[in-house]
């Protein structure tokens, strides 16, 4: 299964409809998904870096979501802050869960 969110209006509809949850170095923007699995993208700005460390950060934060427990029925944009390309892996790791930790109390309430 494709869990990417591939075209510009899918980002620009959950920049505007989407709940957002904020880290020190992510933003997460979640929506309601009419499908039974999740979509995700990743925005990770110019200012952060060259491609190829805009590439690496992609690349360690797709690994970050494929094994993370992902809420099913929903739409997720996960943007990157300034400051993030200087984080391992695991402290990477650890941000993405929070951040998913704290929208699902946000959810909950």
């Amino acid at each position: 299964m494709d869990h990417r969110l591939k075209k510009n209006s899918q980002f620009n509809f959950i920049y505007k409809k989407g709940e957002r949850v904020h880290t020190d170095h992510f933003t997460l923007f979640v929506v309601k998904s009419k499908f039974d699995c999740y979509k995700i993208g990743f925005s990770i700005n110019k200012k952060l870096g060259k491609a190829n460390k805009r590439n690496l950060l992609r690349r360690r934060l797709k690994e970050i979501v494929r094994q993370a427990p992902v809420p099913e029925h929903f739409n997720y944009v996960l943007m990157a802050k300034e400051g993030v390309m200087e984080l391992s892996f695991a402290e990477l790791s650890k941000e993405v869960l929070k951040l998913l930790e704290k929208y699902e109390k946000k959810k909950n309430i």
